[in-house]
This record gives C-alpha cells, structure tokens and sequence, in this order.
C-alpha cells in the first residue's frame, strides 16, 4: 500500500499555506522544533521561503545545523540589506537556555559564508552572553574588518567590552558610535545606560532623553529610563516611567484598562477587590509588600497572586484577605502587579509603603528553625553568595553574573574567630557548600528550608545576614534582620548611588564592589565588620 505526498504550497491554495506557517511560526516559538521539522519537511523546497526559513529553525533547534545553515543562509543572501536569521535564531534559543547550540548553528551559517559581517554580530552576541567576552570581542574585530565602522557592531562590541570590565573603552566606543549616527536612538540609551551604572546620574539621564526623542514609543528604552530615574531618587517620576515594562511583549495578559490608577482623592477602593500580581523575582514581591496595608487602610479587598514559595509569608501581612497559588484568573475590580504599587500610591502619605518590619516569621517555625542553628555562644551568621541565574532571560542572566560571587570568594570569613557561618544557599550555587574552600566550616541547614517562610524563621536566629544582591536581603530587611549587603560595582538601581545605606531597610549596610567583579576588598570589609560584632557581643 502506498502512502500519497503531501500537496505542495502552489496545490494547497494560500489560505492553507497561511496556516501552516502561522501553527509552524507559533510551535518554533514555544520550542517544538522536531514536530515543526517533521510538518514542514514535505513542502520544503517548492518555492515557499517562509517554509523553508522556518524549516531552518527547525533544523537548528532539532541539533540538524548541517541543514539548517543552507536554508537561514539562503533567506540572508536573498535580503542583504535585512537582519540576519542568525540573529533570530540567538535570540529564540536564548529563551530555552539553548546558547550552546546556538553558537552552534551561526558558526555552521558562518562557515558557508565567512564574509557576511552580519553573522559576525550575531556570534559575537551568543559569545557576549555565554560570559566568552575574549571569544566575542575577538569575533567582533573580525567582523569591523569587514564592515568598518558599522554601527551596530561597534555597539555590541562597546557591550562586550562593558561586560568585561572596560567601562571607559566601552564609553569611547558608544561615543564612536554617535559621531557615526548622532540619532542612534539604540547607541544613546545604551550609552546612558553604562553612565547610570557608572553613577553619572545627571549625564545618563540627558542622554535618555535624546533617546526618547528620537524614539519615544520605544518601551525599552523607557523602562531603561526609569531604571535611571529611580537610581537618582526621582520616585515619582520614576514609578510612572516604569509603567512602560507593560507595552514589553509577553509581561501581562490582564486587560490595560483594569489597571489600578493612581489613588488619589477621586479615586475610592472601598470594597474594591484588588488582584495584586507577581511580576518578576521573589525579591521585588518582598519589597513591594509593604505597600499592601496601605490599600487594606482605604477599605481595599487585596487578592494577592503569588508563587507557592511565598504563600504563608504573604498570609501574615496586615490586610492581605486573600493569597492565591496557580489557578485561573480570578474576578477582581481593578488589577495592580506589585511593582506598580508605589506608583499607584505615588501622591499619597504611603508613598513608601509600610516602615519595617512590615513581614514577620512564623513562632512556631521560629522554634522549630532554632534548633538548626549552633548554639556556642559564637554570632550566627547567615551566608549567601549566589543569586539566581535566570538562564532563559538574557538581560537577568547577565546581571546575575556580576551580582554573584563563588563560595571560594568567602574563603576570608573563614578567618573570622568567634562566627559560625550558616548557608542559606539555594539553587544551583549551593552545590560548591559540597567542597567549601580549606579551612571553613559552614552549617547547611537548607534541607529544612523548604520557602520563603521556613527561611525566614531561621532567620530570626541568626545575628546577621551576610549576602550577595538576592531575595533573602529583601526578606532579611523586611523582617528587621541586620544585613550586609555585598553589592556588585553597577549596582541594581534600589540601593541607589553613592550610599552604604538604604532608604527601604534601615538595618542594613551595603558594601559594595570598587572594580567590576572584584570581590576580594568586599569580603574583607565584611570581616571587619563581623569582628567589630564579635568584639561588641564579647564587651557585653
């Protein structure tokens, strides 16, 4: 019995064609690459070139970049002038944390035509975020040779160099940049967002609005902008700014229209039930709950949508009334993600929301947790070294590689007479607590710490909580736990500039980097601080 072909694009009539490639475009975007492939396959190569280009990332997703380089390769050649497949295929599988492969397919693209510059971007960028920043800016130059002074190289060159440490080469090269193209609305706002990092507040926010100008429906540039202004202390400015991030594609389903306005004297929440939606880390929802009693105050029914990890620590905040884990969408009169909170209350006496502590710990837990921790008389001190490393999103997982240090990088606490040092670690850094470096002993109770509310109740035993920029700093700070906080060099926008203080939890001390990536003087300054505790428990 034989088995009829498939009837090719020109018999299927365009509607059908339409749809294939609209169920094809929509299953490589979720990552379904090999029924992608196996659907395709019959139509390729009969004149349809979205088929095949998407039978390319099929290709390339399914580990076939043998056949996959031809056909990206061919819908490159065929728009010169356009961005190049390779690109799309960096940035798709980014989301999978695919990058290796990723690099894979561009170099099998780069092979059949090693003179496109274009591919040479899009190797450099892989490179870029997989931290191989000799291997891009090496690809980069290769790819300026054959296309001098384009200007998107030189940006993505200017990144690399950024990450790298070369803050003042990366400058010059942005600088290039706009002498090249004055309106390059891209090269203004990444200048301005290096200057920001740098704590040049007023120069970055100059150049933003340039950007803005140039640009000014562009979210990403003005959720960057926002970033700025709160970094300065401009709130109120800031949180409305902020309110971009929501134009960014897949942040949120919920209707625009029921997004909670800012509460002012003609807007009354009295038995209006609010849905409160978590956003992006643990850390942001723990510093925006001090916001939640302040809507209860004015007679709010506050719904609290939350991952499971945070339910029983969301249930003892005053005037939540309800907490939901999963589920559908509930009905709700008007909705609010937590990181809209202060701007909904921007013009009101709660524009900071609740003073700490505005979280608590289980007593019952308390007790419980107590019994994990030494007790010698010595300061129990909370360590946490690693943050969380977001690999499906690019611009968190290269954040989280500066604002993470090793386990080996604490080594000196180790030194600290009369401390013991307790891991509060999770996650994939937790693995190095297996080989500490020589001569730490470190208590890992992590085991029993099963969310946010078992940790919180260790935390009510420890001394002092000693951690890199990580949610267990939101949650030390919002329950009136000293903290020191190990910062990164461009540090998060939070913590603002120039302070060893912070405006959000009045007991903790930011230590933070000199130099891009060095850890050594922040370890150190932190040991001088943990002896002069010592020293203190010791007088009294």
């Amino acid at each position: 019995m034989t088995r009829s072909s498939p009837p090719s694009p020109e018999h299927l009539g365009p509607s059908v064609v339409d749809a294939i490639v609209r169920r094809a475009y929509a299953e490589v975007q979720e990552g379904r690459f090999e029924a992608t492939r196996d659907a395709l396959l019959p139509y390729s190569g009969q004149g349809d070139h979205r088929v095949d280009l998407l039978l390319g990332f099929a290709y390339a997703g399914s580990r076939q970049f043998d056949l996959a380089a031809p056909l990206l390769v061919n819908a490159a050649l065929a728009n010169v002038g356009a961005k190049h497949p390779a690109h799309d295929v960096v940035e798709l599988f980014a989301r999978f944390d695919m990058r290796p492969d990723a690099e894979r397919a561009v170099r099998a693209m780069l092979a059949l035509t090693p003179e496109d510059a274009r591919i040479h971007d899009a190797l450099g960028d892989v490179l870029c975020q997989m931290g191989r920043f000799d291997d891009a800016i090496g690809v980069l130059e290769h790819g300026l040779r054959l296309r001098p002074y384009n200007p998107l190289t030189l940006n993505l060159m200017a990144i690399a160099r950024a990450e790298r440490g070369e803050t003042e080469t990366a400058l010059a090269m942005f600088q290039s940049v706009l002498k090249l193209t004055p309106n390059n609305a891209s090269a203004l706002s990444n200048l301005a967002c290096l200057l920001s990092a740098l704590n040049r507040p007023e120069e970055a926010l100059d150049l933003y609005r340039s950007a803005i100008a140039e640009k000014p429906t562009d979210a990403q540039i003005r959720l960057n902008h926002s970033v700025a202004l709160l970094k300065a202390g401009r709130f109120a400015q800031g949180w409305s700014e902020h309110e971009w991030r929501l134009k960014l594609p897949n942040h949120t389903s919920l209707p625009q229209d029921k997004l909670l306005p800012p509460i002012g004297p003609d807007v009354d929440i009295r038995g209006k039930r609010i849905l409160i939606t978590q956003e992006e880390g643990l850390g942001d929802t723990l510093m925006y709950l001090r916001f939640i009693p302040a809507l209860a105050r004015r007679g709010a029914i506050t719904h609290l949508w939350v991952p499971d990890s945070l339910e029983h620590v969301c249930r003892r905040v005053e005037g939540v009334a309800i907490v939901q884990v999963g589920g559908d969408v509930p009905p709700f009169d008007w909705h609010c993600p937590f990181i809209s909170l202060p701007r909904a209350l921007v013009g009101t006496p709660d524009a900071m929301g609740d003073p700490v502590p505005y979280l608590s710990a289980d007593p019952t837990k308390v007790a419980e947790k107590s019994r994990l921790l030494p007790r010698n008389g010595k300061l129990n001190v909370g360590l946490v070294w690693g943050g969380s490393p977001r690999p499906h999103h690019t611009p968190a997982h290269m954040v989280d590689r500066k604002r993470s240090a090793s386990l080996a990088a604490m080594a000196p606490l180790a030194a600290v007479e009369g401390v013991n040092l307790i891991s509060l670690q999770k996650g994939p850094y937790a693995r190095e607590a297996f080989d500490p470096p020589e001569g730490m002993r470190l208590y890992d109770p992590t085991d029993e710490l099963h969310d946010m509310d078992d940790t919180a109740a260790l935390m009510m035993g420890l001394d002092v909580l000693v951690s890199v920029d990580t949610s267990v700093v939101h949650l030390a700070g919002a329950l009136g736990r000293r903290v020191l906080l190990m910062d990164r060099f461009d540090n998060c926008w939070r913590w603002l500039s120039g302070r060893e203080d912070s405006v959000w939890y009045p007991d903790l001390t930011i230590i933070r980097q000199d130099r891009l990536g060095d850890w050594s003087p922040v370890v150190e300054r932190v040991g001088v601080a943990l002896r002069k505790m010592v020293a203190e428990r010791q007088s009294a």
